[in-house]
């Protein structure tokens, strides 16, 4: 009976509360750019690579609650319209991006209600820091009491040195350093101001997204670092829909090796997650930020990423791909008194998650029907495994102000055009389907099949899966309030 009780204990040790949870908490919403969970350790379980080192990100999982399964959007303005809305990208109205880097009003107020504002509105004090993306006025004084804005628009050179940032609203000026740096010392500096009433800072990096403009502190760091070939970097891929049978964005070397750049995979891989080394000491900065000042208790820690990001599974190097390897990100929630310690959640979850659950922390009603599920109940007791399906999508640029035109719109990249998808996970199972009339449909058992290279919605013995999932799918589109441009086409027969 003892052995039993001590074997109990220690199962459930690494998930308990903490003592007592603070009331209205500060909010510090930490956000990268295109980040795969892969480079960080305490991903390790989940593939990432072994030889990744982020104690300070880690140590955010140790003491609070990681996610195993997180899915950003396709891209990285959708993700952030998902961010500000709690929508799928189909249920975003208001929302208009004429191109990455196009210039102009890119959203309606009146129709595209971002929480911040209710968040504002109900006492808290509200910053944003960094990259923005969704056009070019971040509406500092409506949406925000304090603004440092980086303008995609107007990028300086190498994305990570001496850019241009404005600050609370003024025209931008260039802030020398290293971009992760600057943010992180800015966001440490709001973080130490003297604060009346409670805060939500939104801090939005922009490493690690491309290019591998790395800190010279970080130039040797993993130089001998082993990188394994994903198995279908170069195709074919004959199970999969059409724009995959061939598809690489990388080529391929004399020795067969990939290469994406000019440069070997392996080394592209190492650089990236010299990217990453930079925000793992900008955490470590904040919580000494937050510890200093005696605010690292009363604030709730969100970290994550707009998505994830593949380097070769299925010849990506890029997001935007329906594939795990694509958009997985992590997502870690750290709040004594409220969120477990040491907890992993395995239950499936997206973007549009965070926008309920962070207004439940704050005592704030949506100010408008959210697609996303508060998690703060998983946050409490992670093991309790709903079984909740979940769905994302690709639709380009494009929001629930579409046109049918727009399916086959290749304003992103004319080259490099990924049709419109949308997937829905639930368990262990991932149905994708492509909107393009008579494709192949895709299911992948992800348990058995991580890399996701065999597609089982070509065998007849997943039929009744298959069935099964398609009108999971249909149904979560109709919760969502889908008009009939992003239902799917009917099956290939």
């Amino acid at each position: 009976m003892k052995h039993r009780l001590i074997l109990l204990l220690a199962l459930i040790a690494p998930c308990v509360l903490h003592a007592s949870a603070p009331s209205r908490p500060n909010i510090l919403f930490i956000y990268t750019d295109d980040q795969s969970q892969r480079t960080l350790g305490c991903y390790l379980e989940e593939g990432a690579w072994p030889w990744v080192r982020t104690p300070n990100i880690d140590r955010l999982a140790a003491e609070g609650v990681r996610f195993t399964t997180a899915y950003g959007a396709s891209w990285c303005s959708p993700s952030r319209a998902c961010v500000m809305t709690g929508r799928l990208p189909h249920g975003i109205h208001g929302v208009h991006l004429k191109g990455v880097t196009a210039k102009g009003e890119a959203f309606d107020l009146s129709t595209a209600p971002f929480w911040p504002a209710a968040l504002r509105k109900s006492g808290y004090q509200t910053a944003l820091i960094g990259k923005w993306h969704i056009g070019q006025n971040a509406a500092h004084g409506v949406l925000w009491d304090h603004s440092a804005v980086w303008d995609q628009n107007v990028i300086k050179g190498d994305w990570y040195n001496d850019q241009d940032l404005a600050i609370d609203g003024v025209p931008p000026k260039t802030l020398p350093g290293y971009t992760t740096d600057v943010f992180t010392r800015l966001a440490s500096d709001f973080i130490r101001r003297k604060h009346d009433k409670p805060w939500m800072l939104w801090l939005c990096y922009n490493a690690p997204h491309l290019p591998n403009t790395t800190h010279p502190r970080h130039k040797d760091l993993y130089t001998d670092a082993e990188v394994p070939t994903p198995a279908d970097v170069f195709g074919p891929r004959p199970d999969k829909p059409g724009y995959m049978h061939d598809w690489s964005m990388f080529k391929r070397r004399p020795d067969g090796q990939p290469a994406y750049g000019g440069k070997s995979l392996p080394d592209t891989i190492r650089a990236y997650n010299r990217l990453v080394s930079a925000v793992d000491e900008g955490v470590g900065d904040l919580r000494r930020a937050l510890e200093e000042s005696g605010q690292l208790d009363n604030t709730l820690i969100i970290y994550t990423s707009d998505q994830g990001f593949a380097w070769g599974e299925h010849g990506f190097a890029w997001k935007v791909g329906p594939y795990d390897a694509c958009l997985r990100m992590p997502l870690i929630f750290r709040l004594p008194g409220a969120v477990a310690k040491g907890g992993v959640c395995r239950q499936p979850t997206t973007i549009v998650d965070v926008p309920p659950t962070l207004l439940g922390f704050a005592g704030v009603t949506p100010p408008h029907t959210m697609h996303g599920h508060d998690l703060r109940p998983l946050l409490r007791d992670p093991a309790a495994f709903t079984d909740r399906a979940v769905m994302m999508e690709h639709i380009g640029l494009r929001f629930g102000d579409a046109r049918p035109e727009d399916r086959s719109s290749k304003e992103i990249n004319a080259k490099l055009y990924v049709p419109w998808w949308q997937f829905l996970r639930q368990g262990r199972y991932k149905y994708v389907n492509t909107l393009v009339p008579d494709e192949i449909e895709e299911l992948y058992d992800l348990e058995a099949d991580p890399q996701e290279l065999k597609n089982l919605a070509l065998d007849a013995a997943s039929r009744p899966l298959l069935d099964d999932f398609r009108a999971k799918l249909h149904n979560e589109l109709k919760r969502t309030d889908a008009t009939d441009l992003f239902m799917p086409p009917p099956p290939r027969r």
